[in-house]
């Protein structure tokens, strides 16, 4: 990805999110028919007052989560860090870092500053997760998704497919096409583990290697 790349990535996941919410009318319904409350749940939300909210509000927080894929893990909240395929997918990142770093290094660019950083490691895993491996993804296994192509849900191919084509926007062809193994990856763990946190942490973590390997390439 290049540094232009990551700048126009950070405006394209929010974008992203918003058009996808139109796939999850139930939680649109429920924030136009709630006006403060939403606000409220939000404000309760930030400062750790979950408990607190009445069972109105818990009903909404449950929509929300339950729409965006944001649930417990099926193993436990942290079991799943030692789960074989989520292991896997870690350690099969490193040989591809290395190569990448050797093949075109000099290509891969991204900006050191405290912000895009924050944008590159947090803000667009988080969004482009809760997106597409949480609302589109949630959405098609939902309505049939679920059947398989040999090892692939025919959900995570689409999610997959519509992950390509917003880094088309933002990338290179050839960068943009690349994003559809790891893609296929994190759809595979948020089906595994019934929920898109896993995924939202394996997006950073690769995210992560690809910043080191630009930095150690160009330092």
């Amino acid at each position: 990805m290049t540094s232009s790349g990551c700048a126009r990535s950070s405006v394209y996941s929010p974008i992203a999110l918003c058009l996808l919410l139109s796939l999850q009318p139930s939680i649109l319904g429920l924030a136009a028919s709630h006006d403060s409350r939403f606000v409220n749940l939000c404000s309760a939300l930030c400062d750790d007052r979950v408990m607190s909210v009445d069972s109105e509000q818990r009903t909404l927080i449950s929509t929300v989560c339950h729409a965006f894929g944001v649930a417990r893990p099926t193993p436990g909240w942290w079991a799943w860090l030692r789960d074989p395929h989520f292991l896997i997918a870690v350690l099969a990142a490193v040989p591809v870092w290395l190569a990448l770093g050797l093949t075109v290094g000099d290509r891969m660019h991204v900006a050191f500053t405290a912000i895009s950083l924050m944008s590159f490691l947090g803000v667009q895993p988080v969004f482009e997760e809760l997106a597409f491996r949480g609302a589109l993804q949630g959405f098609l296994l939902q309505r049939g998704g679920a059947r398989r192509i040999g090892p692939i849900s025919r959900a995570n191919l689409a999610t997959t497919a519509a992950f390509v084509a917003l880094h088309f926007a933002a990338q290179p062809p050839a960068w943009a096409i690349a994003v559809a193994v790891p893609s296929l990856v994190f759809g595979h763990l948020r089906e595994r583990f019934a929920s898109v946190l896993p995924a939202i942490a394996l997006h950073s973590l690769y995210n992560a290697g690809f910043a080191v390997t630009s930095w150690y390439v160009h330092r």
